[in-house]
């Protein structure tokens, strides 16, 4: 923990860096990712302050949609589309995924039932291998149907409608930095 407070008691030392922030945001992205500690989304898009808008939930799940039941996913696209306006979002799974990985194994999480429950909202992957340790096939998957819950979205179908919104997504490998981009004319996940 300490070498954190160190570089957090320095990073307020260079306020002349940071004032126009005070002014709002306008990010143009975005970011769904996973809550993994080593998914970082400005180290992986190299943004600043200011230029993503992030939403990080365990699995990277976007849960369904449901007019009149509020969640903190739903706030948060549509205050990130109706309100800050961004043009793009990208859901971005990556490799070695704990949430995922459990789907495809298929693991007993009793002891654990809020992270049973939450995992309950996405669809078990079928078909993939359950020994790669990059669960990488199944995270695509998870990845795509995490974009599509999104079209359910009402203020993401408008945004798609109009043509203002733009959907993306990404795959990161953990263990080598890389990032690959799904490509609707291929069906396959491709280098940036």
């Amino acid at each position: 923990m300490q070498p954190l407070i160190d570089h957090a008691r320095s990073f307020g030392r260079r306020p002349e860096e940071f004032a126009s922030l005070a002014d709002g945001q306008s990010p143009q992205v975005l970011f769904i990712t996973c809550s993994d500690s080593r998914v970082v989304p400005a180290l992986i898009t190299g943004a600043r302050p200011g230029e993503l808008f992030e939403l990080r939930t365990a699995g990277n799940i976007v849960p369904p949609y449901v007019a009149g039941r509020p969640t903190s996913e739903a706030a948060t696209v549509e205050y990130a589309v109706d309100v800050l306006g961004v043009s793009e979002i990208v859901v971005c799974g990556h490799s070695h995924c704990g949430a995922v990985g459990a789907l495809v194994r298929g693991d007993d999480l009793t002891a654990v039932p809020a992270v049973r429950d939450w995992l309950a909202q996405a669809q078990r992957p079928s078909d993939a291998p359950g020994d790669d340790p990059t669960v990488a096939e199944a995270v695509q998957n998870h990845v795509l149907a995490q974009l599509l819950r999104l079209r359910g979205y009402p203020c993401v179908e408008r945004g798609l409608t109009t043509g203002r919104l733009r959907l993306h997504g990404w795959y990161y490998e953990v263990h080598t930095g890389a990032v690959r981009e799904h490509r609707a004319h291929t069906d396959t996940f491709e280098a940036l």
